[in-house]
């Protein structure tokens, strides 16, 4: 599809016309029978895009399986559901940083184990955690936890969490998140050292009571559960990976609860069938345009800084992203410490601008390639960036990959612009991890590499001073911008449509926390 541009900016006509509904091919799980369940009954279902199959926190694939694992086991703290980052007591009674590396806890006196592995102790929470930094255990999640170096037991219910120096990530990412799962220490043991697909001992307010491999994942209430009742006896989560087969599933009455594609919104806005409601969040994923600052096309801090500004992010917004989300102004979502109020370049492009850093920059007939993910939204944004970028005499080539290419691209040496998403945690850490020099070439494939950056991303992640976190990661965001080599673009969003029986409980970023879920 070839992209026009007016003087009032991109054609969007065939964007806008080609947002079609998916076809009778796409695939539902094989329990779609097509017809509405009963209003009342005691079963919520929800959607995830992927299946759970790995009941190991310390092996877990991201959301899908936390989504699980958040309900069926427990941690010291879990995130607390509403609009602004917080957490809230789980496990423990009590949680307090006495000092910059040392965290004490206590642990409830009413939580056990299935199977009959028995009362969850301190040295259940000194296993779950020391494991993930054993080097024989070779937990993915392992950097989740930093600088951890011990869990001191201090009694049967109590602990010390003790850390090599100190780390602010602790509390938004490790304790509340996958790496703050606690597992039965005997269990496991039995089990010969890691869970597989069954998860052998459960003690959260739900049990995970069949798995039916890629059609549905079945939780129950747990009868030993003495925190607050949950509201649902049963949870059906339904593994559907698109957005637009899952909304058909939601208005055929077999959903309850699903995210949404972006495109729908607009119609989901004017209503939503079955008497549901729509549900708006951010989303801490982040998009931009990368530079290769290696490569030889690429080393005028000029050109790059043209490019910056001949990009015109509202109507990659508008084409890519149907108006449902808002321009970025850095890798840091709205919300989080770090986040900037502005980017250093503007949103709009600034063709005047962008001519005069290419004339300034002294580079003529410039053509480069730009890699992206084969997919229709990175398509789009691609062909409105060769569009703008024409405006200033600059060609651009499309190179669309596959995921197995495209995900090798830090090996590419002859990456020269690229169109990248990232996940994130809610912290800032989190981000500019992927870009301190050491990941030049690894996740850091714009090769950026900046001694200030390095020095800011490793001074934050050890301050205990919001204030002062929030100053450096601006600052590291500024580095990044003024070396020219990255186009922040979104954080895209995250909209969900609910039926009016469920309340639902969800994270700042619209991700569902599946214990907390209640009825309207």
């Amino acid at each position: 599809m070839k992209i026009e541009w007016t003087k009032t900016g991109i054609n969007r006509r065939k964007f806008l016309k080609g947002a079609t509904a998916l076809g009778t091919a796409a695939a539902m799980p094989m329990g779609f029978a097509g017809s509405a369940f009963a209003a009342e009954d005691g079963v919520l279902r929800v959607r995830a895009y992927g299946d759970s199959d790995v009941m190991d926190p310390a092996f877990g694939k991201g959301v899908t399986d936390e989504t699980v694992h958040a309900a069926i086991y427990n941690k010291l703290i879990q995130y607390k559901p509403g609009r602004e980052w917080d957490w809230q007591l789980d496990a423990a009674a009590m949680i307090e940083q006495v000092d910059a590396t040392h965290i004490k806890f206590a642990l409830r006196d009413t939580i056990g184990f299935t199977n009959g592995f028995g009362a969850m102790t301190a040295e259940d929470v000194k296993f779950s955690f020391e494991r993930l930094i054993d080097e024989e255990v070779a937990s993915p999640i392992k950097g989740d936890v930093g600088p951890l170096s011990h869990v001191e037991v201090t009694g049967e219910r109590e602990g010390t969490i003790v850390l090599n120096e100190p780390f602010a990530p602790l509390w938004n990412i490790a304790l509340p998140y996958a790496a703050g799962n606690i597992v039965s220490k005997a269990a496991v043991e039995a089990a010969g050292g890691r869970i597989g697909t069954d998860p052998v001992a459960e003690s959260g307010p739900y049990l995970r009571s069949s798995w039916d491999p890629k059609n549905k994942t079945t939780l129950t209430r747990n009868p030993d559960w003495k925190g607050d009742a949950p509201a649902w006896d049963t949870i059906e989560i339904l593994p559907i990976d698109d957005e637009n087969t899952a909304e058909i599933a939601f208005e055929a009455g077999e959903l309850d609860f699903t995210r949404v594609s972006l495109g729908s919104v607009g119609r989901y806005r004017g209503g939503v069938p079955n008497g549901g409601q729509l549900q708006e969040y951010p989303s801490l994923y982040y998009v931009w345009l990368g530079m290769n600052l290696d490569h030889p096309k690429l080393q005028n801090q000029k050109l790059r800084q043209a490019i910056q500004h001949a990009i015109d992010v509202p109507t990659i917004l508008e084409a890519a992203y149907f108006g449902a989300a808002d321009p970025a102004n850095g890798m840091i979502a709205p919300g989080l410490v770090g986040s900037r109020p502005e980017a250093l370049v503007p949103a709009a492009a600034n063709f005047e601008k962008a001519a005069a850093l290419l004339a300034e920059s002294g580079e003529t007939n410039v053509t480069l390639t730009l890699d992206i993910l084969n997919k229709t939204t990175y398509s789009t944004i691609a062909q409105i960036i060769q569009a703008t970028l024409a405006q200033i005499g600059i060609t651009v080539e499309i190179n669309l990959l596959e995921s197995g290419a495209f995900w090798a691209s830090g090996d590419n040496e002859n990456l020269q612009l690229v169109l990248n998403r990232f996940s994130m945690a809610p912290d800032p850490s989190y981000a500019t991890s992927w870009f301190v020099t050491e990941q030049a070439g690894i996740w850091n494939w714009e090769r950026f590499r900046n001694e200030e950056f390095d020095q800011l991303h490793t001074a934050a992640a050890q301050s205990t001073d919001a204030a002062a976190r929030d100053e450096m990661y601006r600052r590291a965001q500024d580095l990044m911008e003024q070396s020219g080599a990255y186009r922040f673009i979104t954080h895209e969003a995250t909209p969900i449509i609910h039926t009016p029986r469920v309340s639902p409980a969800l994270r700042p970023d619209g991700l569902p926390l599946l214990r907390y879920f209640g009825k309207s």
